[in-house]
């Protein structure tokens, strides 16, 4: 008898906590997505890069949009000179194929070739840019030389795909890009938006505002810059910011 008690008992304490885990039912916990983690040791590849059809750049070719297209919308095709709006002489120099229909350069041909002529005239009443806007340098000169010299054409090829930010130097990387897209506006006695960035001084000057990354960048309430064509490419901006993040010194 006292055993059928128990099982009695027994049966009805768990149906009584069987009734009270039904009667409730709790939605599932959802969490945010986890990282993978990689357990041996290697890191994650987040941003694989297609190399199927890369082109590496030839360090001995002068490339129309990489190297010239810059320095002539840069120098060159400004408002008031050879943009598309005002076209000074019925010049256009914003595009390959404009260049080459306006721009009167001839392949192969470096002294029958109008933009040499113009960009190295030793009378200062007709060079190229004009006073008051500052000269192309040498270099910026030797490198519209030898995209004639070589034929003037529009090759193209891909840049690293290893976009280096490490120990990003003023001197090696972030000058260069700051001139051959940005010191034609941006030099001289005027430059436009009364921004200068002719030295390291003037481009720190601007790096501390914020306003170098935010146009480079193109983030929300800047003036994407360069004006008057396509963003600089993404290592580029990268390498900028990683300068700008190390303390922007004068390395």
């Amino acid at each position: 008898m006292k055993q059928f008690i128990f099982w009695v008992v027994l049966i009805t304490i768990s149906g009584y906590f069987m009734l009270q885990n039904t009667g409730c039912t709790h939605e599932p916990i959802f969490t945010d997505p986890i990282d993978p983690i990689d357990t041996i040791g290697n890191p994650i590849d987040t941003f694989p890069i297609d190399t199927t059809d890369f082109v590496p750049c030839d360090d001995h070719v002068v490339y129309f949009e990489y190297d010239v297209l810059p320095i002539l919308i840069s120098n060159c095709s400004v408002p008031g000179c050879h943009d598309d709006a005002t076209h000074e002489k019925d010049i256009i120099l914003t595009s390959y194929a404009k260049v080459m229909s306006t721009g009167k350069v001839k392949p192969y041909d470096l002294y029958d070739s109008d933009i040499y002529e113009v960009i190295t005239e030793g009378d200062e009443d007709k060079w190229m840019p004009p006073s008051p806007r500052v000269r192309l340098n040498q270099q910026q000169i030797d490198v519209i030389a030898t995209w004639i010299s070589q034929g003037a054409q529009n090759l193209t090829c891909d840049l690293d795909p290893v976009c280096n930010i490490t120990n990003v130097s003023f001197a090696q990387t972030v000058y260069p890009i700051i001139e051959r897209n940005c010191r034609g506006c941006h030099s001289g006695p005027a430059p436009s938006g009364s921004i200068s960035l002719e030295n390291y001084t003037a481009i720190r000057s601007v790096a501390q505002s914020g306003k170098l990354y935010g146009v480079t960048a193109r983030l929300p309430g800047f003036i994407p810059m360069p004006r008057n064509r396509g963003p600089l490419q993404s290592c580029e901006v990268a390498q900028i910011k990683s300068w700008i993040d190390a303390g922007m010194q004068e390395n």
